[in-house]
């Protein structure tokens, strides 16, 4: 065991502890610095600074309120934290070896500021159990509306390209087999309802995230008729969470959070796997700009998408990795799993908690700080690649086949009466009849259709036209032009 002087006493619940012992030395020591760095936080749950300022001048604005400290008092708090606050802007904040938390962090540099004989009663009432999840719940509201801003942007960028460039047929898969003509468009509008629907998720889990759990203390509630409902005010909060015992041990809202994030992701990774696809020689539809592609270190003729896949290690001539760009760290479909990860660690971590708050639930910050960021960059860098994404209609329109008009073929003849089953049975026989004779189908004279089918007429060879195959999809959410143009306008709508 490691040994050496960390003691317990300036933390907020030092009071309790007397020390530990090295076995090696049998010297009574403080806190084992091991057990302290295990055990801190602050390296990342800095990142909250602001909010917990602000939580903490809502708590003592209460408690004056209330009349546990003086309107004189709460002005010195006040002013102290907003130094505090400064000095976080300016990165000048300086973090102590005992700075185990934000929380800590903050309290001790205020007594440093006004003095102990008033910042040491900031904390009356209240528990760290409570601080913390009103900070992540504060944090995640921010960056919840400014990850819906980013998501706005992104659909309006498909709704505005979809309209632009409706009328471009392409072909569409089914099994990753050519089906039926599109349009490019109801390509796009495709993965624009995907992401409106994660849209709308994202709207109702920012219900849940935004309710107040300041004034439940460490479970069982505050001792001193602290007016909650001020405190949520003034932290904008929705409401309250009406259980001091589920506020402070409930993460529902980082887990529900998470698997919106990994739905998203799941979206945005079959997104970028078909652009993926559609860039290489084999379908050739479309070019990534080079802003978000790299090249081979071998092959000089390589593009690479890599703002779509998952980036290879990277070095500089010394051998060390070098500093990577944008465009390596964004890399859309990989980042998937990353978030799946997230959520799954999480709610495997609770899944066996007691009751209340357990230091288990330490566990759902950095998941939901670094989902926070891959969901937002990623965001970013899609809607980037969209932006400057250059399509190729003519490589699109090449690529179509006249087998894809095989359906059209057989609701030909269910228009003059012809049961499907059958007509579908009539259209495979057209269809192998042109294998057969290694022609396209469309090239089948009317008398070998004929021999297939005597009911086919002269005016089966209109059903051989791509446009008209396309725009007979008129029914709402079909692909022809003017239903393609009605879903833009309901994709606009969803964004309100």
């Amino acid at each position: 065991m490691a040994s050496g002087k960390a003691p317990a006493e300036n933390m907020l619940w030092g009071g309790r502890f007397t020390g530990w012992f090295s076995m090696e030395v049998r010297v009574q020591c403080g806190l084992d610095p091991l057990m302290l760095e295990y055990n801190a936080s602050i390296e990342y749950d800095k990142r909250l600074y602001k909010e917990d300022i602000l939580g903490s001048i809502a708590f003592a604005r209460a408690n004056a309120k209330s009349g546990v400290i003086s309107n004189s008092e709460f002005a010195e708090i006040e002013r102290g934290l907003r130094e505090v606050q400064k000095e976080w802007e300016a990165n000048a904040f300086v973090i102590m070896p005992n700075d185990e938390d934000i929380h800590t962090a903050n309290e001790r540099r205020l007594g440093e500021i006004i003095g102990m004989d008033i910042a040491g009663k900031l904390h009356t009432g209240r528990s760290r159990n409570e601080q913390v999840v009103c900070d992540m719940r504060m944090w995640l509201r921010n960056q919840i509306k400014e990850i819906e801003s980013h998501l706005v942007v992104f659909i309006e960028t498909i709704a505005s390209r979809a309209e632009a460039e409706c009328g471009i047929i392409m072909p569409g898969y089914t099994h990753l087999q050519r089906a039926m003509p599109v349009l490019w468009s109801q390509h796009l509008l495709s993965y624009g309802f995907y992401f409106a629907s994660d849209l709308e998720r994202l709207r109702e889990t920012l219900k849940r995230v935004n309710r107040s759990p300041l004034g439940c203390g460490a479970l069982a509630g505050n001792g001193f008729n602290i007016d909650r409902d001020m405190m949520a005010e003034e932290l904008g909060f929705d409401g309250l969470l009406w259980n001091s015992m589920n506020a402070v041990g409930d993460r529902d809202f980082v887990t529900e959070f998470l698997q919106w994030g990994s739905m998203f992701m799941q979206h945005i990774s079959r997104w970028a796997e078909d652009l993926v696809l559609y860039s290489t020689m084999e379908f050739d539809f479309i070019s990534i700009a080079d802003a978000y592609s790299t090249g081979s270190s071998l092959m000089p003729h390589k593009k690479n998408p890599d703002g779509l896949e998952p980036p290879e290690t990277r070095y500089n001539a010394a051998g060390s990795r070098k500093k990577l760009t944008i465009r390596d760290h964004l890399v859309l479909r990989g980042k998937a799993g990353r978030a799946f990860g997230h959520m799954a660690g999480l709610m495997m971590t609770q899944k066996s908690l007691p009751s209340t708050y357990s230091k288990d639930l330490q566990e759902s910050w950095e998941p939901m700080l670094d989902h926070v960021k891959t969901i937002s960059d990623s965001l970013r860098i899609a809607n980037g690649i969209l932006v400057t994404l250059t399509i190729k209609p003519e490589k699109m329109r090449a690529a179509l086949d006249p087998f894809m008009l095989a359906t059209d073929l057989a609701d030909y003849l269910v228009r003059k009466g012809v049961p499907f089953r059958e007509t579908h049975h009539i259209s495979g026989r057209c269809v192998a009849k042109s294998e057969e004779l290694g022609i396209p189908m469309n090239e089948l004279s009317l008398e070998q259709l004929q021999a297939i089918d005597s009911r086919f007429g002269e005016d089966v060879s209109q059903t051989f036209d791509y446009d008209r195959s396309v725009e007979m999809r008129s029914v709402k959410g079909g692909t022809s032009r003017a239903r393609v143009l009605e879903q833009v306008k309901v994709l606009k709508d969803m964004l309100a």
